[in-house]
């Protein structure tokens, strides 16, 4: 059953460009009479998860969307029994992935291949072994069970492409964090005072270096945990990618130095009931990487 539902969403995912809606841009969200966090929104901007009728999920917003996907609720055969937020079925939606010698993407046992997958080393330690001041250190947050400490979704790719529109100027360090279902429910709280750490070694370290910061899904919570200890001063800017907080500012850093990439059709960052929109990221890396470099003041005409 679930090789099918990949096949089917991976056809729409892959069929077409995916747009972004960025900066916050999301008709609806945010006004009206609604509160909380973008992971409260999800009930009411998908028919049937509002409170209303019988078998209503309790918990976050998130929670509900599992129920949305057959195999991912619970029942039945039992091969989805993780508890958290229903960003925990992602994991099992993709199945095993290998990544290919050239790094060029990442592809699965159904043949289901993901732009941008495998671009770039899925553990960096630049800021942790202090190899030494760069103009820039990009710190990035991964999601939910991806691996080493930058994942491979769009961590790497943002990283290769600021360090080739810099000349390698860039020290590039992950954050080491859990990343596992359970910290979903927390929002940040399980790698955002990691990720903060890092910033202020990082500046310690090289007071000169801008601290550039990047997170996708679970990652993206992290950032804003993070930014919530920080300085302004500390953070030159950030992107983040299917964040379930768009909604909210990131700590004290200015609006106009943080971009969120939110793909047509992904149901964590509250756009829509695509689950695959979620994993099709890598295909922002250079948009995220010029926007995070205009955005410390350089040029990147080229």
């Amino acid at each position: 059953m679930k090789s099918t539902i990949i096949l089917a969403l991976a056809s729409v995912a892959m069929a077409a460009p995916t747009p972004t809606i960025e900066n916050r841009q999301l008709p609806g969200f945010g006004s009206g009479s609604g509160t909380g966090t973008g992971l409260d929104a999800l009930k009411s901007l998908i028919p049937g998860l509002s409170g209303s009728g019988s078998g209503t999920p309790t918990g976050s917003g998130l929670d509900a969307w599992k129920s949305l996907i057959p195999g991912l609720s619970g029942s039945g055969s039992g091969s989805d029994s993780s508890s958290g937020s229903g960003l925990d079925g992602l994991g099992s939606l993709i199945p095993a992935r290998s990544i290919s010698n050239t790094g060029s993407d990442i592809s699965s046992g159904s043949g289901l291949s993901i732009p941008g997958f495998g671009s770039g080393s899925s553990t960096e330690n630049g800021a942790t072994q202090n190899d030494g001041c760069k103009e820039y250190t990009f710190i990035f947050a991964r999601g939910t069970s991806e691996m080493g400490n930058m994942g491979t979704v769009v961590g790497p790719p943002v990283a290769k492409q600021l360090n080739s529109l810099t000349g390698n100027k860039v020290t590039v360090q992950g954050v080491t964090y859990p990343a596992d279902a359970a910290g979903n429910a927390v929002m940040g709280a399980a790698g955002g005072p990691a990720m903060a750490k890092l910033v202020k070694q990082a500046l310690s370290q090289c007071p000169k270096t801008k601290v550039l910061l990047g997170g996708y899904s679970q990652g993206a919570m992290v950032v804003h945990n993070a930014a919530n200890s920080l300085d302004a001063n500390q953070i030159t800017a950030a992107v983040l990618f299917g964040d379930p907080l768009k909604a909210q500012g990131v700590g004290k850093v200015a609006s106009d130095k943080v971009k969120e990439f939110c793909h047509l059709g992904d149901p964590v960052c509250l756009n829509g009931g695509n689950v695959m929109a979620h994993v099709t990221y890598g295909t922002d890396a250079e948009a995220a990487a010029k926007f995070l470099l205009e955005a410390a003041g350089a040029s990147t005409s080229s």
